[in-house]
């Protein structure tokens, strides 16, 4: 064992179990936990006030067990070259990334420390497999269910790794910035009481949200995953964007379970190919990394987009007048967290009703979502606007009244997050618009006042979609 010690980097990956590169590290000799902000433009404000919670949980973890975690602000590689003069560190160790901004400065950063005689290694990240690891032939995967079926045929995924039993601090701690120099957190007015509600970040926190969906939630995902008031979704997405839990222990942990509870499997599976998409998606923006601004169906960038501030505004505010797009877009605001679901019909609605470009809509959720992941917004954007890899087509539009009926029949869900609905019949409150106007009297609603109108007639939003679509075949 060396006893020069080893800098560790830490990005999204605030966790001790299963983390590769602090394990290289602890079998190594001591280990220099250490936290370099990215420029703030590359992340969104709820995003931020999650990885500020976690880098505190995180930073604590690392405390119970004897070693700081050191915070510096700056330049990626003059801060790392600092630290390894200031600590006296031969070796520097990640894990890997795989979005475009975050490998070019790895790989500068890898070239550097070499050629300063430091050992820089990085690790496998937080997938399931590496994206150059499955092709077809010398070709990516563009359509999921080859993909997955090739993924499936690999075998088991490789074993996890615990918390190393021995953490050893290095002789020499270089200083630390303090968190609150992030000015990650809310300034007035603070928005982020209802994310502090919803939400526990952090390892622990992680752990326990996991534990509660494989005991409460998992038993009905498969039937109920698509309903947005059910409790059967896992709601991990936020700790697998920053790093508390790996893809890695998920696949096992599920694993796991489905073995000793043969009746949990087939949700198990659904699970686990929900897993598979955001591993396809990390595939596709790693070999396409023009994906987040760019379609990758090159025919639609002549597709003609409508430029409205005014909509735009009205759809991220939650004011379309279609309760079920509305009551995401609110839950998204006060939670940072949107149903899966109700994520695709709210998109839909966004590129179809209104065709504003999917791009305006990415940004959106990339900016209020505390699970924003560059990969898995992308690709799901792209998809939904029929533009991108194993795309739905152009031509699938969701009726927003008839989607709501379905999947949230009684209202549960548009009662809690519209309660100046809440008084109308389980019928009428999908559709205010054509509920009789003694029945909007009694629930206490005028339309346009206490309720918008909606924005657009969605039969005639669709043909106008469908025209627009059909001016890219000529």
């Amino acid at each position: 064992m060396k006893t020069t010690p080893t800098i560790v980097l830490f990005r999204q990956d605030l966790r001790l179990a299963d983390h590769p590169a602090l394990w290289a590290g602890a079998q190594r000799g001591p280990v220099l936990p250490v936290f370099i902000p990215e420029p703030l433009d590359e992340h969104g404000a709820a995003w931020r006030w999650w990885h500020d919670r976690s880098l505190a949980a995180f930073s604590a973890a690392l405390t119970e067990r004897g070693l700081p975690l050191i915070l510096r602000c700056g330049d990626l590689l003059a801060t790392v070259r600092e630290l390894v003069v200031q600590s006296g560190a031969s070796a520097v160790f990640w894990n890997r990334r795989y979005d475009p901004s975050g490998m070019a400065r790895d790989r500068a950063l890898k070239a550097a420390l070499l050629a300063d005689g430091v050992e820089a290694r990085s690790f496998p990240g937080d997938l399931l497999a590496e994206p150059w690891e499955l092709l077809r032939g010398d070709r990516p995967y563009r359509v999921f269910t080859p993909f997955w079926k090739a993924f499936l045929s690999r075998g088991q995924v490789v074993e996890l790794l615990p918390i190393p039993d021995h953490l050893q601090a290095p002789s020499s701690i270089p200083s630390s910035d303090n968190l609150d120099s992030l000015a990650w957190r809310p300034r007035k007015p603070d928005w982020s009481a209802g994310l502090a509600t919803a939400w526990e970040p952090g390892e622990k926190g992680a752990w326990r949200r996991f534990r509660d969906f494989l005991e409460t939630g998992l038993y009905c995902y498969d039937g109920g995953r698509n309903e947005p008031a059910c409790h059967c979704v896992s709601r991990l997405s936020p700790h697998l964007a920053h790093g508390e839990l790996s893809p890695r222990q998920i696949w096992q942990q599920m694993r796991e379970t489905a073995s000793r509870h043969p009746q949990l499997a087939i949700s198990a599976d659904a699970f686990l190919r929900e897993l598979g998409w955001r591993e396809f998606s990390w595939h596709l923006l790693y070999h396409f990394p023009d994906l987040p601004h760019t379609p990758l169906r090159p025919e639609f960038a002549r597709f003609p987009w409508r430029e409205d501030r005014g909509a735009l505004s009205a759809w991220q505010r939650g004011r379309t007048g279609y309760p079920l797009i509305d009551a995401g877009m609110r839950e998204l605001w006060q939670t940072g967290w949107m149903h899966n679901r109700v994520r695709m019909l709210t998109a839909s609605f966004l590129v179809k009703d209104l065709r504003i470009p999917w791009q305006e809509g990415a940004a959106w959720f990339r900016d209020t979502l505390v699970d924003a992941d560059l990969a898995n917004n992308s690709v799901s954007w792209q998809w939904v606007a029929g533009c991108g890899a194993d795309a739905a087509p152009y031509f699938r539009i969701f009726n927003p009244v008839l989607q709501s009926r379905k999947f949230d029949p009684n209202g549960v869900y548009l009662r809690r997050w519209l309660p100046e609905l809440g008084a109308l019949d389980d019928t009428d409150i999908h559709d205010p618009d054509n509920a009789g106007k003694l029945a909007l009297a009694r629930a206490g609603i005028v339309l346009g006042r206490n309720y918008p109108f909606p924005m657009v007639d969605h039969a005639l939003a669709r043909e106008a979609a469908l025209q627009a679509f059909a001016q890219l075949k000529k």
